[in-house]
């Protein structure tokens, strides 16, 4: 039984949440909270193993919350749901630690699929986030910010960014030539199971591969993984969007 805990200021929507998702034979709602405050304690309390955040609450954004979730040593996997995929958000939830980023127009089922990927351990993000994450790592900035925000506060990016791509070209430096390709092709979007047909590998030694991708980057998370390898080169945004 997958144990959720659901964050959202709009009372509407996390009804509908609970109802569409308590229905589920293997999810059992186990908490609700107004925002991300609330939700920090309910799950101190009573720990979830998936939490569904919304990105924009009073108080602690779902980021926000995330981000203190990893403080804490929480040891659920975190979902931002968003009405909207633009840059900020996209990039400010998966640098918090977030497992997943779905629009809230995402179909019934295909939600339930996705809150069930994540608890096995993948990650998973709705194709419009997905896109605005590969062009922020590829451009370096976040755009939706910038658009509100003055010129001191975009070179700050710049540099944050700037650090963050140099940090994630020594990470790859540091990697074997079969890590290397086994990162590119987990950026592609590729299982376990389709990298060990790409390579003629067993799966016991593409898991191994990605396991020590994990504990030697320091990444959370095969989304994390994406970033690192387009931050640090190893495979073009263009060739991830299939040529888009």
């Amino acid at each position: 039984m997958i144990r959720l805990g659901l964050a959202d200021d709009e009372p509407l929507h996390i009804m509908g949440l609970a109802t569409l998702l308590g229905a589920q034979p293997d999810m059992e709602i186990i908490w609700r909270a107004a925002d991300g405050k609330e939700a920090l304690a309910r799950n101190a309390a009573d720990p979830a193993d998936v939490l569904l955040l919304d990105v924009q609450m009073p108080g602690l954004s779902g980021p926000a919350t995330t981000r203190e979730l990893m403080a804490r040593g929480a040891t659920g996997r975190v979902v931002i749901l968003t009405a909207s995929d633009t840059d900020g958000p996209v990039m400010d939830a998966i640098e918090a630690g977030a497992s997943g980023l779905l629009l809230t127009s995402t179909p019934p089922q295909e939600l339930a699929a996705a809150i069930r990927a994540v608890h096995d351990g993948s990650s998973v993000i709705s194709p419009g986030p997905t896109r605005r994450l590969l062009t922020a790592a590829r451009t370096g900035h976040v755009s939706g910010v910038r658009a509100r925000e003055g010129a001191g506060r975009h070179a700050s990016e710049d540099s944050v960014e700037a650090l963050r791509a140099a940090e994630a070209s020594q990470q790859v430096a540091g990697l074997t030539q079969r890590e290397r390709e086994i990162l590119a092709l987990i950026a592609l979007g590729l299982t376990n199971q389709e990298i060990c047909d790409r390579k003629w590998l067993s799966m016991p030694t593409v898991t191994t591969h990605v396991s020590h991708l994990l504990s030697t980057t320091g990444c959370r998370d095969r989304v994390q993984l994406v970033l690192l390898a387009l931050r640090g080169g190893v495979v073009d945004p263009a060739d991830v969007l299939g040529g888009d």
